[in-house]
């Protein structure tokens, strides 16, 4: 007896072990991995944060590491990854410039904060930087750029490039605001926020210092007391069912939530900022520990995300992969079109769990993917000051919930 196409045998002789987040450790991915590979692959799947402290204190409990660039500073620090080979690497020639050499002048905004390739190489040092090497911190993968949704019947259709980060702040939507629940992601998400209003300006987004992280808590708080707040969010599901219930007119958003929203589809939409996105990249790195037979699952595993499959899946989910070219391989004409392209969808489209999420007629908020690439504000970052950021974050959560405004 075989099960989705595998040897029974060699299922169960075989585990691959993989620490992640929701982001992409779903079931889809799994099925079809296992199906192409012939071995069992074991998610142990995480939120943001209590993934990468498992990653760094635990390696001896996983095989590969699947996260963003901008979580990999600490993990790297403890020495609990082991650099990827790209000769080991099929593909490697394919991942795209927006990644290996940074997106920069005539390929994409760089943007503030951590650009993916001032984490990629392996310099001689074993320390990370920009100067191409053979190894890799990396394999990268999935990625996108992040902005904001909202209630077009409060803000108008904004389909100009006139939607601005400052409407998370905006007395408009005083008692019906969320941010996301993560101190790297949604302190970014309230600094594209204060400064597009005009209250704080900042010598650098991508990296504040501990007198602007006391300025814009400050100013958070202020906004927390005047009621501003409906909820933090940890889930892009929870962020679709906050726009389902009608209790948001706009709040930080994930691309997949887009596709729940239901009979709200038309009505909570997705902004193109005049301001530019926060850009983030995710992708897959090697336990130290890992070795022989079970290194060569793990870079059978990291092979397999870049041909074509997983592509197509986290396109329906409305992210990049980094080998677009692979991805168009995989995808039918009007998937590519819609999600890669910008062009109008010609038919209704699936999303990775085989339900409708985009409708015939629609077109992607923001166009082609290079020119969202060339709007790019700030890059996901791991501060200097990450941790006083993260308990300054900690508390205002904490407040926010004591306020009774949470999910």
């Amino acid at each position: 007896m075989t099960t989705l196409g595998r040897p029974a045998i060699r299922q169960a002789t075989r585990t691959l072990r993989v620490l992640g987040t929701d982001i992409t450790l779903i079931e889809p991915i799994r099925a079809h991995a296992e199906a192409d590979l012939g071995f069992r692959l074991e998610f142990d799947v995480l939120d943001f944060q209590n993934c990468e402290r498992k990653a760094a204190t635990h390696a001896e409990t996983y095989d590969v590491y699947d996260q963003c660039f901008h979580n990999l500073d600490i993990v790297w620090f403890w020495g609990a990854l082991q650099p990827v080979d790209t000769q080991r690497i099929v593909d490697w020639d394919m991942v795209s410039p927006l990644t290996r050499e940074g997106g920069i002048n005539k390929f994409a905004s760089p943007g503030f904060g951590d650009t993916p390739v001032s984490r990629l190489y392996v310099q001689p040092s074993d320390l990370l930087g920009p100067t191409p090497s053979r190894h890799v911190s990396m394999l990268p993968t999935v990625h996108n750029f992040d902005s904001f949704g909202f209630d077009r019947a409060a803000f108008g259709d904004a389909t100009r490039g006139q939607a601005s980060w400052s409407w998370l702040l905006s007395p408009d939507a005083r008692g019906q605001i969320a941010l996301v629940d993560e101190p790297a992601i949604g302190l970014l998400d309230a600094a594209l926020a204060v400064e597009a209003s005009g209250e704080l300006c900042f010598a650098d987004l991508g990296n504040l210092s501990v007198a602007e992280i006391d300025a814009l808590m400050a100013v958070l708080e202020d906004r927390r007391r005047q009621g501003y707040f409906q909820c933090l969010w940890r889930t892009s599901e929870d962020a679709a069912r906050l726009a389902r219930e009608g209790r948001v007119t706009v709040q930080s958003m994930w691309s997949p939530a887009y596709g729940e929203l239901g009979a709200r589809t038309e009505d909570f939409i997705e902004a193109v900022p005049k301001e530019g996105y926060r850009a983030w990249h995710g992708g897959l790195s090697l336990s130290r520990h890992v070795q022989g037979a079970q290194l060569d699952m793990a870079y059978e595993y990291l092979n397999w995300w870049l041909s074509g499959c997983a592509g197509a899946i986290m396109a329906r989910r409305g992210y990049y992969m980094s080998v677009p070219e692979r991805v168009r391989q995989a995808v039918s004409p009007q998937e590519w079109t819609y999600w890669y392209e910008g062009g109008e969808a010609q038919v209704d489209l699936p999303g990775a769990f085989g339900q409708t999420v985009v409708r015939a007629g629609n077109r992607r908020p923001g166009g082609a993917y290079w020119n969202r690439a060339r709007n790019i504000a700030v890059w996901n970052t791991t501060m200097d000051e990450h941790n006083y950021a993260a308990r300054a974050w900690a508390r205002f959560s904490q407040a926010v919930r004591e306020g009774g405004a949470c999910l």
